[in-house]
């Protein structure tokens, strides 16, 4: 029983899409959607597994990895728009994806994670795109397991990230774990998140949190990775990763990179560098959107796709 005086909030996984589609105008009959259904696919040597939403009956065209502290429903306007088999992933310790007891969430962990999940449910795919922490592990998901991605789409992110760039991102996520009510959970992210709606947010936090049986609210996604790097640099220097501008030289498929037009987590210098690396690559820049390309500007999004 509750004791913060929350009553239970209802909550349909598959039962919000018809507010995406009104509130971005999208030419979809919310009578008439594709199917949608939750996967889970076991990792071997584990006791883990990965958690997906495969969207459509035809074989998956485009793969989605999300950043971090996102869930695979962050791309639901997006795959909306574009109207085709889509695999969302639910990247491991995010969504209904198992935790990692080791809080091991680098982008090389997480792509063989993920190479399991795509060669089990989406071998044939023609794209992959991920955004922040899923664009960094699309990138050694390519590097890794060349054989499972044959166009790459990085959204709002390079190796070139670093602390300074993400601050305004690492406050909001690394604020409090609980809220006693629902409404404060949503009065601190529209606090941070100024460009979207109300009622957009709203639906991520359904996504993303879950009421707990005293009635407060929790967020999904395994904070121990953070609280892992706050105790080694308490005791000694973090564990440092390989220099993944080089693992980002080694991607051999076709490359864009989007860039959100009013984020800081790219800049001028990272594209530079992206082009020295990868002479190919096809960058575009969406006006209006911040670091979260597919929550601010999702219809824009899914025509460059």
């Amino acid at each position: 029983m509750s004791t913060t005086g929350e009553p239970p909030v209802a909550y349909d996984e598959f039962g919000l899409f018809a507010e995406n589609i009104a509130e971005f105008d999208l030419a979809v009959d919310p009578d008439h959607l594709p199917p949608v259904e939750r996967l889970d696919t076991p990792i071997p040597g584990t006791n883990r597994h990965v958690s997906a939403l495969r969207w459509g009956s035809g074989p998956v065209e485009r793969i989605f990895l999300h950043g971090g502290a996102q869930n695979a429903h962050t791309w639901d306007t997006v795959i909306l728009a574009l109207g085709a088999p889509a695999l969302a992933i639910d990247l491991p310790g995010h969504g209904h994806s198992s935790w990692r007891d080791d809080a091991g969430y680098n982008p090389m962990n997480m792509a063989d994670d993920v190479a399991e999940v795509v060669t089990a449910l989406a071998p044939q795919a023609v794209q992959v795109i991920g955004m922040s922490l899923g664009g960094l592990t699309s990138m050694e998901l390519a590097a890794r397991h060349s054989e499972l991605v044959r166009s790459l789409v990085m959204v709002d992110i390079t190796p070139g990230v670093n602390s300074e760039k993400t601050k305004a991102i690492t406050d909001f996520v690394n604020g409090p774990q609980s809220f006693q009510r629902f409404d404060d959970l949503l009065a601190r992210t529209i606090e941070h998140n100024p460009t979207r709606s109300e009622s957009s947010l709203r639906r991520g936090i359904l996504h993303n949190a879950h009421q707990l049986p005293d009635g407060s609210w929790e967020w999904r996604y395994d904070r121990g990775g953070r609280r892992q790097t706050e105790g080694a640099a308490a005791t000694g220097p973090p564990v440092e990763l390989p220099d993944m501008w080089a693992h980002f030289a080694a991607v051999a498929c076709p490359l864009t990179l989007v860039r959100g037009g009013t984020s800081p987590v790219v800049d001028d210098d990272d594209v530079a560098e992206a082009r020295r690396r990868q002479p190919e690559i096809t960058v575009h820049v969406v006006e209006g959107a911040g670091h979260s390309v597919q929550g601010d500007r999702p219809v824009e999004l899914a025509a460059l796709l």
